[in-house]
């Protein structure tokens, strides 16, 4: 399926994403340009943003609506380790998109938040994880989140390439993406609710392009 249908499909059912099209398109080629590049995703957010964010790597790290599976080099090596596994491990695994959540690591967070700051929760693991080309994906309803910010503010120093994911303002953050999609909502959970098809629409794209589909 091309992008432009699965692009048509979600303009169809949701007609008031229709101004953020070409930031939607943007977007998922911007992450496919990064893996192919050796890159990774990263992604954060609080709260429902936080959930979305886990989301996100959800449907990355393993299939979503396509096929999947593993390099058949890999089958191959697989198989030669363990003659006993191989052929379940080379048969089950299904190739993943590297993406991570910055709000998943319950431990780290914490002792960030307690021994540092908590507005560098996501500010110190992109420090950590972020490289140059890599890709950091900042969810905020209101664009305001001092900790996404920051994270934000880290990874344009870093050279990782930036979107964001807010409501209608962009507020604050608008000023640290280098794309924003800013869906036309002001309240918290419909600004989330735009989010959910806005996120979905670009890891269908993504994984089209990766792996095609059956």
């Amino acid at each position: 399926m091309s992008s432009s249908k699965i692009l048509q499909q979600l303009l169809n059912r949701y007609s008031t994403l229709s101004p953020l099209e070409g930031k939607i398109e943007e977007s998922a080629e911007i992450i496919i340009n990064s893996f192919r590049n050796g890159g990774k995703v990263l992604a954060c957010g609080n709260g429902g943003s936080s959930s979305d964010a886990d989301h996100i790597v959800g449907e990355l790290m393993k299939s979503f609506e396509g096929h999947r599976p593993l390099n058949p080099d890999l089958q191959k090596k697989i198989k030669e380790i363990s003659p006993e596994r191989g052929d379940m491990l080379s048969e089950k695994l299904q190739q993943g998109l590297p993406a991570v959540s910055l709000s998943a690591h319950t431990a780290l967070t914490t002792a960030i938040a307690n021994d540092i700051n908590s507005d560098v929760v996501f500010a110190q693991q992109v420090t950590g994880l972020g490289n140059k080309g890599d890709v950091l994906i900042g969810l905020s309803t209101s664009g305001n989140s001092k900790n996404v910010v920051d994270a934000l503010i880290v990874a344009k120093a870093k050279g990782l390439i930036t979107i964001g994911l807010t409501g209608e303002t962009g507020g604050k953050m608008k000023d640290f993406c280098d794309v924003l999609i800013n869906v036309p909502e002001k309240r918290t959970a419909y600004v989330q609710e735009l989010h959910l098809p806005v996120y979905h629409a670009i890891c269908m794209i993504v994984e089209c392009e990766m792996f095609g589909r059956k």
